[in-house]
């Protein structure tokens, strides 16, 4: 059997050894000087006046949601197509997400769907920029209510505005699980650029300490989600070769369009949408959708005994065990979503994949789904 390809793997080298020595060998493993260079760096890298440094993007999306008031019995509209966690971090302050179904183009919540799901007790709005496409911010800023975006799979895209995504002032959540465009092993951004939301954040991830206080004294209710000087080392390293990972994925996503055109078009199979006007898109997988009445586990199994790593992604949130047991959710309540996720497959992405594997994954794909 030829090399198996693998789904993602992360760019690490020398850079990132020697800044986690550094660390190391200064002592000071957590609440040094290296959390706050990264939070500037990071900021600087996407326009926003602050950033704060977390422990991952779910612990960053329940900071940022404390932050814009969301608590007990209020209401967050949010996509039903996302990664679990953006769902979850509003059932941790007791919260309700309220789902609305997704654009079938850029597979974004719809802005439309979602203002039709606002009501009364409606507190915020959290736009998922999904596989890395920005969601229609002017659009949902147009609603007159907080947002938060999860933009955990958005580092280094642009909205339709032009502005980088964390760049527009309302606080974004960024994610550096090994997959994602940058990495820190675990861990997580908040831009925002409002001083008084990076305080509190700062603080509640903290145990609620304030800056000012010793370290057994706390004003407020807060949480353990901070990131160790170690992952920020990882984070420093990471940032100063992001663009060169950013380009890497960027041209791997092209090899994948040229190598897929021709059995999208034979066979109905779905490739992410290209950018539109100012919008680009921060490529953090490939996400393609097999034809209808396709058994998508089974292609998955098939092109695992090929060789080639796929995975299902995403699972429609609501219909999840938990969503439908305690929440009561049931299939036919969002459409375009049910019928993305019961078809989506992530092909093998990452910045280092070379021309010829990705070829390599078209072609055994496109035997699987020929013999089908």
């Amino acid at each position: 059997m030829s090399e198996e390809i693998p789904l993602a793997r992360p760019v690490l080298g020398r850079e990132e050894e020697e800044r986690v020595l550094e660390v190391l060998r200064s002592g000071q493993l957590s609440l040094g000087p290296t959390g706050p260079a990264f939070e500037r760096a990071f900021a600087d890298k996407v326009g926003a006046a602050h950033a704060s440094a977390v422990s991952s993007g779910t612990a960053g999306l329940h900071l940022a949601l404390r932050a814009v008031g969301v608590s007990d019995g209020d209401e967050v509209v949010t996509s039903p197509f996302s990664f679990v966690a953006s769902a979850n971090a509003v059932v941790f302050e007791r919260a309700r997400p309220v789902f609305a179904d997704i654009d079938p183009v850029t597979l974004d919540l719809d802005p439309a769907a979602a203002a039709a799901a606002v009501t009364e007790r409606t507190t915020a709005i959290l736009p998922v920029h999904i596989f890395g496409y920005p969601a229609d911010l002017p659009a949902f800023e147009r609603l007159g209510l907080p947002i938060v975006e999860d933009a955990c799979e958005a580092l280094g895209a642009r909205d339709r505005e032009g502005v980088p995504i964390g760049g527009r002032g309302h606080p974004a959540v960024f994610g550096f699980y090994a997959n994602k465009q940058m990495t820190t092993g675990e861990g997580g951004m908040v831009t925002t650029g409002d001083a008084g939301v990076k305080a509190r954040i700062d603080s509640e991830r903290n145990q609620g300490r304030a800056p000012d206080m010793g370290w057994l004294d706390h004003d407020r209710l807060g949480f353990n989600y901070r990131l160790s000087d170690l992952q920020a080392a990882v984070g420093l390293a990471q940032l100063d070769r992001l663009d060169g990972m950013l380009a890497g994925r960027a041209q791997a996503a092209a090899w994948y369009r040229e190598a897929l055109t021709d059995l999208a078009s034979e066979l109905d199979l779905g490739l992410p949408c290209e950018d539109r006007d100012a919008e680009r898109r921060g490529w953090f997988v490939f996400v393609v959708q097999v034809p209808r009445g396709t058994d998508r586990d089974a292609v998955i199994r098939a092109l695992r005994e090929r060789g080639v790593q796929s995975k299902p992604y995403l699972p429609a949130i609501h219909l999840m065990s938990y969503y439908r047991e305690v929440h009561g959710h049931r299939e036919g309540e969002f459409p375009v979503c049910e019928d993305v996720a019961a078809r989506s497959i992530a092909l093998p992405f990452f910045p280092e994949l070379r021309q010829e594997q990705v070829e390599r994954v078209a072609e055994e794909l496109g035997a699987v789904l020929r013999a089908r």
